[in-house]
């Protein structure tokens, strides 16, 4: 299973930005899907994640700024920044749990690369 995000880049405090992250691969179903995001010096945090039932968890910072989807034709979560601040600064990781082909039924949890987001001031 392989992840592919994008949608990072540098914008101005207040402004918006779209990551998106497809997976691919050996998937017989996806059982969450999510972002994580870690800043220079400090822990990796919960972002939002997306279950296949349609419930969400957001992390307390970014309440009523960001939003997760998902297309499931696509495989594909998004996550939709608004109203960033300096402090969303950070690289943002998609993950996902899905329910793999090959082997039939495992569980994987799978991390993508990251993808940079910069906000100035």
């Amino acid at each position: 299973v392989q992840l592919q995000a994008s949608g990072g880049g540098l914008v101005q405090a207040g402004g918006s930005l779209r990551l998106s992250c497809a997976a691919s691969g050996s998937i017989f179903s996806i059982n969450t899907m999510g972002w994580y995001r870690q800043a220079p010096g400090k822990q990796r945090e919960l972002v939002a994640v997306l279950s296949s039932g349609g419930s969400t968890n957001y992390g307390d910072s970014v309440k009523g700024r960001f939003t997760i989807s998902r297309d499931n034709a696509k495989n594909t979560v998004y996550l939709q920044m608004n109203s960033l601040k300096p402090e969303d600064t950070a690289v943002y990781l998609c993950n996902v749990l899905v329910t793999t082909t090959q082997p039939m039924g495992a569980l994987l949890d799978r991390w993508g690369q990251g993808t940079l987001v910069t906000v100035s001031s």
